[in-house]
Order: C-alpha cells, then sequence, then structure tokens
C-alpha cells in the first residue's frame, strides 16, 4: 500500500512543535503523531496507565507504537530544521525598500529579534508579505523532506 500524506497536515505539525515532543510520521498509514518525552519514557518502562483520562492514555497508546514499531515511524523536520530566524533573514532580504529592509534587519539582531520583528511588519503593514513568505518556506522544508524520505504528498 503506498500512502499518501496531506502536505497542509505536515506543515500544521511543523508549525506547533515544542520542546520534549516529536512529531513522526507512521509510514504504514499516513497518521502523524506527536509524542512527549515522558509519554516516550513511560512506555519503555511500561507503566500502567488505565487510570489516566482517555486523552492520555491515546496518547500513551501512540507512544508505545513507537517504542514498539520504531521502524514504522519518519520523525519531521524538527523546530531546528526549520529555523525561523533564517527565514525571518530571507525575508528581510527579499524586501526592495531599502529602508524598510534595513530596519527589518536591525530588528532581528539580538535578544527579542523575534517580537521586534513582529512589530516592525505591523508598523510597514507588511503581515500579508511575511506570512505568505513565511507559509512558502514551510512548505518547501515540508516538500523538501517528502522527496527525501521518500514520502508520496498531496496538495
Amino acid at each position: 500500500m503506498i500512502i499518501q500524506v496531506k502536505l497542509k497536515d505536515i506543515i500544521d505539525e511543523m508549525e506547533i512543535q515544542f520542546e520534549e515532543s516529536r512529531s513522526l510520521l507512521n509510514i504504514n498509514t499516513g497518521e502523524i503523531v506527536l509524542v512527549t518525552s515522558e509519554d516516550l519514557r513511560a512506555a519503555e518502562d511500561e507503566k500502567p496507565f488505565d487510570h489516566l483520562p482517555g486523552w492520555e492514555q491515546e496518547n500513551r497508546m501512540n507512544a508505545i507504537d513507537v517504542v514498539e514499531n520504531f521502524e514504522n515511524y519518519i520523525e519531521l523536520p524538527t523546530k531546528y530544521e526549520v529555523n525561523e530566524y533564517e527565514i525571518m533573514e530571507s525575508f528581510c532580504l527579499t524586501v526592495s525598500d531599502q529602508r524598510k529592509n534595513e530596519s527589518l534587519l536591525r530588528a532581528i539582531k539580538g535578544k527579542g529579534a523575534f517580537s521586534r520583528f513582529k512589530d516592525k511588519i505591523i508598523d510597514f503593514e507588511m503581515e500579508e508579505q511575511w506570512y505568505t513568505y513565511r507559509d512558502e518556506s514551510f512548505k518547501q522544508i515540508a516538500i523538501e523532506w517528502c522527496l527525501e524520505n521518500k514520502i508520496n504528498f498531496i496538495e
């Protein structure tokens, strides 16, 4: 069976990543699961979980499946592979208005770069341009990941 994964599902998962979690694609079913480090540790320790709420039991069952059938899973691009700072910098370099370009590049230097950048794109009324650029960047990362891992995708 050849699975097809929706590119949007991959992108959505890439956007919601957080510390201590992993997003994985089951190459047999096409399902994307998010597992926390805590659930993976508990699955490896085979701790009972029937006392947990339903949603936590489901998370634990996903983690158990990942541990027992790891060969069936491929990790989606991590937040380190999706370098939003580089995407911001790249966007800044596409801005043809020299004043805006320089202001945006200054805004992304040092601590607080993300919030300063966001403030600047609002000030310059460039939010739509930024989010279009960002979405396209995420899409390209997802496509490259699919091609590298021989995953069939649909848009």
